[in-house]
């Protein structure tokens, strides 16, 4: 895609932009797995789109904000997230507005991401995008992170605290984990084969999850367990039914006020 869109691009006039998911994967940006469109997307910024063989053309009345990446004029990173939701589902344009307000290096806030929604008012998917800027979470890691964590909130449980600081019993600060609920002392976490294939890293993560494991139900999930969805919330439900079975909970706690949906009839497991 980087090799046609660099010999494209000096064939394009100077109203001209790479974008929709073509700015967002020449960007870098976190995109959706098995998403990806090698068409090339191009808006003008004119009465009509652009028309070659393998481009997709787009049409906008109005100047968009624009980087440059090696060169190449794209939309910036907002307006290429604004411009996918022509193309993309929600929980896609989660994944990618997640990876916006990431926890290392953002590239937006959300503060941002509502502005630039607020902006599309009329325009094509700007409902889809509407809806998931009310999912989008700072401070995640990776787009399993995110796919993860719409699982187990639309299957009812109380929305976790993303990348949470681990306390030991004395309050002592054991690392982080990447979906939390500190008051049932469960950790969800995704793990991706680098952690296997790297040596070092997997040293490091055995020492990490020995400590974890000893103040917290530590449940890892790997690819496999994120697409059975029933699997993985069976074994979060059980870890639930111990943390409400090892505490008095009050009637305000969390747990308690969730636990028609998480342990009533209606549900596997």
């Amino acid at each position: 895609m980087r090799a046609r869109a660099t010999a494209l691009a000096p064939k394009l006039g100077p109203r001209s932009r790479f974008s929709h998911v073509t700015a967002a994967a020449l960007l870098g940006l976190r995109m959706p797995e098995n998403r990806i469109d090698l068409r090339l997307h191009v808006t003008k910024q004119a009465d009509r789109g652009a028309r070659r063989k393998g481009v997709v053309g787009h049409k906008s009345r109005t100047a968009a904000r624009t980087v440059l990446v090696d060169g190449i004029r794209c939309s910036d990173p907002i307006e290429a997230w604004c411009e996918c939701a022509e193309l993309l589902g929600v929980d896609d344009l989660v994944v990618l507005g997640d990876g916006l307000v990431r926890r290392k290096d953002p590239l937006a806030t959300m503060d941002e991401l509502r502005a630039a929604a607020a902006r599309r008012a009329g325009a094509r998917g700007v409902r889809r995008l509407r809806t998931a800027l009310d999912l989008i979470r700072p401070g995640t890691d990776s787009a399993r992170e995110t796919l993860l964590r719409l699982v187990v909130v639309r299957a009812g449980f109380p929305e976790p605290l993303i990348n949470h600081r681990l306390t030991d019993d004395d309050g002592l600060e054991i690392g982080h984990g990447d979906l939390v609920w500190p008051e049932e002392r469960i950790v969800l976490e995704y793990e991706g084969r680098q952690h296997a294939e790297d040596a070092r890293q997997f040293a490091l993560d055995i020492r990490r999850i020995d400590r974890i494991t000893e103040h917290y139900r530590h449940i890892r999930v790997d690819k496999v367990l994120l697409s059975e969805p029933d699997e993985l919330l069976a074994k979060l439900r059980r870890a639930f039914r111990a943390a409400r079975s090892r505490t008095a909970f009050s009637d305000s706690s969390p747990t308690r006020a969730v636990e028609g949906t998480l342990f009533g009839a209606g549900r596997p497991g």
